[in-house]
């Protein structure tokens, strides 16, 4: 079959590699289509990943081929979105429920191969199956918006708050329409790239601008998201946040950025400041979200690459171009 491989840090090609032999519990997925995000940037930089090379890919959807030979959940020619956890089920963190922080922590498309080929292996645990009415090709949405599930879990937001997120790529339009709809009073967006920013627009952001100083919230805001992992963000976002406000790292930064606090305002305004790590528990109900039409696809999907050009597909996301760019077998 044809996959992409990040062969080597900085250096990624599509190929041909063996087929893909599921195990007693796994399914064999033919790809329908496989987004494009940070962390396949952060993969290339070598990061994330134990080992290269890699067949990337933890953003996938298609439909079943193969079966393992215990496998009666799915049959062959069901619709499959795919989670990507992969959690050793042992650890302290795994015991309590925080699988998303397993101390032996893997995902399909990060750790083992993904789905940015023609085909890609996963436990059927990890398969949700999807309603007659999606279009397949459009449930590598779903992914993200699990993560984004998992962001407002952790933020267990109240009614009414006022709401400022920093970038509004997919991830950060993927916070707006959940903040939407968890009810905040106003969601404002920041974003130095104008078209991402009349996105954000388009879909009824509160306010829009590139620098925090050109919207009108002397305050601050309840909660703050940094959905970029920029250090020039993150910073200013710490300094945005209103007293008893929280502010949530949501997007992934390089592992050498950092930020500087300030103890003793987090103390005396009783400021909260929290991150949220992938997935958990939250996969499910992002796919029923996504069935019930919370994302429009047709605006969320701005780029529909074949596989083959996976190479300038990654150079077009990391030029910032677009939104969410998906490759299709």
């Amino acid at each position: 079959m044809r996959a992409a491989i990040v062969e080597a840090v900085g250096k990624v090609s599509v190929t041909t590699v063996p087929d893909p032999t599921p195990g007693p519990r796994d399914v064999v997925v033919k790809v329908a289509s496989c987004g494009l995000c940070g962390t396949d940037l952060h993969i290339l930089q070598g990061e994330f990943a134990p080992t290269l090379p890699i067949v990337p890919g933890h953003e996938f959807a298609g439909e079943v081929v193969g079966l393992g030979a215990d496998v009666t959940e799915l049959s062959v020619g069901d619709r499959v979105a795919v989670d990507p956890s992969l959690h050793c089920h042992e650890c302290r963190y795994c015991r309590s429920g925080r699988g998303n922080l397993c101390d032996n922590w893997a995902a399909i498309g990060v750790t083992v191969p993904g789905g940015a080929a023609e085909f890609a292996v996963a436990p059927v645990a990890n398969c949700v199956r999807l309603p007659e009415h999606i279009d397949v090709r459009d449930a590598a949405l779903i992914e993200p918006l699990s993560c984004a599930v998992r962001g407002y879990d952790v933020l267990n937001g109240n009614l009414g708050a006022q709401v400022l997120i920093y970038g509004s790529g997919t991830m950060g339009l993927m916070m707006l329409e959940l903040a939407k709809r968890t009810g905040a009073a106003s969601v404002d967006m920041l974003d130095v790239n104008a078209q991402r920013l009349a996105t954000a627009t388009t879909l009824g952001c509160t306010g829009a601008a590139a620098r925090a100083e050109e919207l009108d919230r002397p305050g601050g805001w309840d909660v703050v998201i940094d959905a970029t992992g920029n250090a020039g963000a993150i910073q200013d976002g710490l300094g945005r946040v209103a007293k008893g406000g929280t502010f949530l790292q949501f997007g992934v930064s390089d592992y050498a950025t950092t930020a500087v606090i300030e103890p003793y305002r987090i103390y005396n305004q009783e400021i909260t400041i929290t991150g949220s790590m992938a997935v958990l528990h939250s996969y499910e109900r992002a796919a029923a979200l996504f069935a019930s039409g919370v994302l429009d696809a047709s605006v969320f999907i701005s780029d529909r690459l074949p596989l083959e050009q996976y190479p300038q597909a990654i150079e077009r996301f990391q030029a910032g171009i677009g939104r969410k760019i998906v490759v299709e077998p």
